[in-house]
């Protein structure tokens, strides 16, 4: 029952995407196929192309769903691509699931399809989503010869290592602090649903009383989970915890607990064994460096529990060790070593709780501490929700990389320039996609905003 309700959250222009690569537009040319390990791919060039290519990578499809292959995270932006000249391409992936080993190698295959079929490309751009958003990462550091810039969206750019191990620490507090005798398992999961059941009812239970909902929020904070659910709401104020904790808690419920307690069990089946690990965390130092520090104290205070007490349990607890092979594996696919020599702009909103936007800072980290902060630039938008950029926004960005590319400096990069060129778009491009496919105008979001420290950093430089 839970995956229809993951996948409407994931992926809000789920509809609109399969219909934009069936809705025909006047001098496309379209390219389908099949790679030699079974992932379809999707290549259209419009008939005035300008020799520049946008490969597209898309996000987790949960295992058992439909698996298209998309060369565009929406109908719009494509629609405006096409018109301007741009070709566009994708896969599906091999496979569903973490699928990143499968779609750098699927990805790359595309490439070769389209300089074979349609001719080689003055310019390659890599732009992605969510797990997209790291494989696009991750294609620039694999393959740097095939791109000439990258834009990745809400992406994992903390890397596989930092971002599973971040989600392990959620956890670990949650079964020690809420259900600690129940059979709840953290890794090497047998029976995933039937595991997110359990976690499904402990957390229900929580949230009904004033000592549980202040643990679910010392749970979200552990994650960097934002306290701001619903994509076009207002953001609840500073202090306003307890709305704070009720939108962390719908993080949980129909985003976060999915992956955490059943869909790991997959990324787990590809690696061969846990790759996560808690081992030496400090929790009460975890807490001082996350955005959720006050709402926990001050929900702590009010239910009169003793935070100390909690942290000290938790640091005290027997901890989880990982497989170092599992580990390796997940190394592989992929973490980030910083060295990119390409203009790299990267997008996310910051009430993003399936992905927090601290993933942006461990990303700028490592780029700059391999010398190379010259390539790199990030856009915040203020909304809630994962992913959920408006077309206008999306091609704002696209529009400043290009610039990038053409100019050899950033210009318009800040968050005022960004909302200009994104108004400058027009009606049409200035609207976000509801779940149900209804386009409601939303004027752009663009803000300057600097992301907390990630929680969990892992990149090369710790291998």
């Amino acid at each position: 029952m839970k995956i229809p309700i993951v996948r409407t959250v994931l992926f809000s222009t789920l509809l609109l995407v399969l219909a934009a690569v069936t809705f025909g537009q006047t001098g496309v040319t379209t390219y389908t196929g099949t790679l030699a390990d079974g992932a379809t791919y999707l290549i259209e060039v419009p008939s005035n192309w300008n020799g520049t290519l946008f490969l597209f990578s898309h996000g987790y499809v949960v295992p058992g769903s439909d698996n298209p292959a998309q060369d565009v995270s929406d109908p719009a932006t494509r629609s405006f691509l096409l018109s301007s000249g741009f070709a566009l391409a994708g896969s599906s992936y091999a496979k569903t699931g973490y699928a990143v080993e499968e779609a750098l190698g699927d990805q790359i295959a595309v490439l070769d399809i389209f300089s074979s079929t349609v001719g080689a490309p003055k310019r390659t751009i890599a732009w992605g989503r969510s797990m997209g958003g790291m494989i696009t990462a991750g294609l620039i550091q694999r393959y740097p010869d095939r791109f000439n810039g990258a834009m990745p969206m809400c992406g994992v750019v903390s890397g596989g290592v930092g971002a599973w191990n971040a989600m392990l620490d959620s956890e670990f507090a949650f079964k020690t602090l809420l259900t600690p005798d129940s059979g709840l398992q953290l890794v090497k999961i047998s029976d995933p649903w039937g595991n997110l059941g359990l976690a499904e009812q402990a957390l229900a239970a929580a949230q009904g009383t004033s000592q549980g909902r202040a643990r679910l929020a010392l749970v979200s904070a552990l994650y960097d989970i934002p306290g701001w659910f619903t994509p076009l709401s207002p953001e609840p104020a500073p202090t306003d915890f307890a709305t704070q904790e009720a939108n962390q808690f719908l993080w949980a419920q129909y985003v976060d607990f999915p992956f955490f307690f059943a869909l790991r069990a997959e990324m787990e089946a590809r690696a061969g064994g846990n790759p996560s690990w808690n081992t030496h965390v400090n929790y009460r130092k975890q807490l001082e460096q996350s955005a959720d520090t006050r709402e926990v104290r001050a929900l702590y205070e009010q239910a009169g529990l003793d935070l100390d007490a909690d942290l000290k349990l938790l640091n005290e607890s027997v901890r989880i060790k990982a497989d170092p092979w599992a580990t390796a594996y997940l190394v592989q696919n992929i973490i980030y070593d910083g060295d990119i020599h390409l203009p790299v702009l990267t997008l996310h909103t910051t009430g993003d709780g399936l992905i927090p936007v601290e993933n942006e800072s461990a990303y700028t980290q490592i780029v700059r501490e391999e010398g190379n902060g010259e390539f790199l630039r990030r856009a915040s938008v203020a909304r809630a929700g994962h992913c959920a950029f408006t077309p206008a926004e999306t091609v704002a960005g696209m529009l400043t990389l290009l610039n990038r590319l053409e100019t050899g400096e950033w210009h318009h990069v800040h968050a005022a320039d960004l909302n200009n060129k994104a108004a400058g778009l027009g009606p049409s491009l200035n609207i976000f996609i509801l779940p149900d496919g209804t386009a409601v105008p939303v004027a752009a979001g663009f803000e300057e905003f600097k992301p907390n420290r990630y929680l969990r950093p892992f990149d090369a430089e710790d291998e």
